[in-house]
């Protein structure tokens, strides 16, 4: 078997093939960044939780299409991941919780919300998909609406980026100089449920999260810089679905867990080789004498 069979032949053979790809580098372009600034923001199983508020939404949504729909579905998740942030702010301001309790709380309920909805009128093999994700299965509708996700991540990360970094790093001085911080965490929250929907689609409700957080994390360990950090992020996300693919075809495993174990790889590499990671502080380089 040569490198084209191994690593082109799939991707030039099979239309499906082509389309996931797409919709990796895709997820990857805005998941990435995304997941930087939930890592930095300490929000890393916020975000988790988020993914699996959106389940509830997207089971509603496939009561009303009838169908798989990804369309109604996405806005479903849109609706109902949105709902669950607000309502777990407005509940860490009101009573002594704090925000992460009140997101755990409520992404509980919403899991077991939507996993009754979909086990009441759908079989197995729907709840299975909404829970693991159909990567090869994403029409051109579906590729354009990730698609469309991206862009809008991508625009609005450039247009808030300065505050966003603000409110991460020192939220006092940006409420010091006037700005508006809830307004940008909002914001921040709109773009990590929009994600969590593209992925959704793509990776299901369990592993929606995973090509936001394991690329940030291994990009942590690379880097300091936060636009070195991005770039990195993205390109992890970026491979992992690449090699995913590829695995998955050869292999035949099923395609979403072999995306999400392959950067779970890249991170257990980077945790022994990185330059923040084990190898460096077991072996230490000699310091220079004079």
């Amino acid at each position: 078997m040569s490198l084209y069979d191994i690593f082109l032949a799939p991707f030039a053979d099979y239309g499906f093939m082509r389309r996931a790809l797409i919709a990796c580098l895709c997820l990857g372009l805005g998941s990435g960044p995304i997941g930087v600034f939930l890592m930095l923001r300490r929000m890393s199983l916020m975000g988790d939780a988020m993914s699996h508020a959106v389940l509830p939404g997207a089971a509603i949504g496939y009561l009303i299409a009838g169908s798989l729909s990804l369309t109604a579905m996405g806005l479903g998740g849109l609706i109902a991941g949105l709902s669950v942030a607000l309502l777990s702010g407005l509940v860490s301001r009101m009573t002594v919780l704090q925000e992460d309790a009140s997101f755990a709380s409520f992404y509980l309920t919403s899991l077991a919300l939507g996993v009754l909805i979909v086990s009441l009128r759908g079989s197995n093999i729907d709840l299975l998909h909404v829970l693991f994700g159909t990567i090869l299965a994403i029409d051109a509708p579906a590729l354009y609406q990730i698609g469309a996700i991206t862009t809008l991540t991508l625009l609005a990360l450039a247009v808030i980026y300065r505050p966003l970094v603000m409110e991460c790093f020192d939220p006092g001085f940006l409420r010091a100089v006037g700005g508006r911080g809830p307004v940008y965490h909002f914001l921040f929250l709109l773009l990590v449920v929009l994600n969590l929907v593209a992925s959704f689609q793509a990776l299901g409700t369990l592993m929606a999260v995973g090509l936001m957080m394991l690329p940030a994390a291994v990009a942590q360990l690379w880097s300091r810089s936060l636009p070195a950090m991005m770039a990195i992020a993205t390109a992890t996300a970026t491979a992992s679905g690449y090699i995913g693919l590829i695995a998955s075809y050869h292999l035949e495993f099923a395609s979403g867990p072999t995306i999400i174990i392959t950067a779970s790889l890249i991170y257990g590499f980077s945790i022994l080789f990185a330059p923040s990671g084990l190898a460096r502080r077991f072996f230490p380089r000699p310091h220079l004498r004079g």
